[in-house]
């Protein structure tokens, strides 16, 4: 006797979900990477973002024009088009590998947002207490990291934590350069099996799961600072 169709349905099923799973089997290895190219190319933006955000507030104009202009071109130059400027341009200079040229180029490009975003952190803090904290004989750096920044992280934590987010799904531009991230491993376990559809099923069901994972972290993160009294905005 012939099979039923449940039977064939299920003969089908069961080869889908081996599909997917040798896909996953596949991807597994390029996801630290992506994870690795997030991590510290938003460390990276996050200190030259804080740098900027500074100077962009500073006292001294030259400075203020200087930031504003790095902040007006970076932002105004898409994040693929610095990638193959880095990497093609300054990574001949430099002898900067794929790794390095994907992290610089989205480190610089979300340091952009970032500066703003703590820019405006730092400016919903009052005057008064700045020039309180001075008074009492603090140094600037003491000022910024006892008085002014725990405040104003109240205003930075939502959106640089969507920074965040952003930067891990475009991690997912430098595989154009090569870099062999998620992304890069999709394409190629397509070119090699010709699977379409269920290859990118995996891809995007990993950064969503990856995606979920910074939302928990980040609710953590706002759970904490309103346990230690600096009510999270939203």
């Amino acid at each position: 006797m012939g099979k039923t169709k449940l039977e064939h349905g299920l003969d089908w099923l069961s080869q889908q979900i081996q599909i997917l799973v040798e896909i996953l089997k596949f991807l597994a290895p390029a996801i630290p990477t992506t994870i690795e190219v997030t991590l510290l190319s938003f460390l990276l933006a996050l200190i030259l973002g804080t740098l900027v955000s500074i100077l962009r507030i500073s006292r001294f104009a030259p400075s203020r024009w200087l930031t504003k202009a790095y902040v007006d071109v970076i932002r105004g130059v898409p994040l693929l088009v610095q990638i193959f400027f880095i990497y093609f341009g300054l990574g001949r200079v430099l002898n900067l590998d794929r790794f390095l040229a994907g992290v610089i180029a989205i480190g610089v490009c979300y340091s952009a947002y970032l500066a703003e975003i703590i820019r405006a952190g730092i400016q919903s803090v009052s005057r008064g207490q700045y020039e309180a904290a001075l008074s009492l004989g603090m140094t600037f750096p003491q000022t910024m990291r006892y008085v002014i920044f725990p405040q104003a992280l109240r205003v930075i934590i939502p959106p640089a934590a969507n920074e965040f987010i952003a930067s891990l799904k475009d991690s997912s531009l430098v595989s154009i350069i090569g870099l062999r991230e998620l992304t890069r491993a999709g394409r190629e376990y397509y070119s090699q099996f010709f699977v379409d559809f269920q290859t990118w099923l995996v891809v995007g069901l990993i950064y969503l799961a990856l995606t979920l994972s910074l939302a928990r972290l980040v609710a953590w993160l706002e759970k904490k600072y309103k346990v230690l009294g600096y009510e999270v905005a939203h």
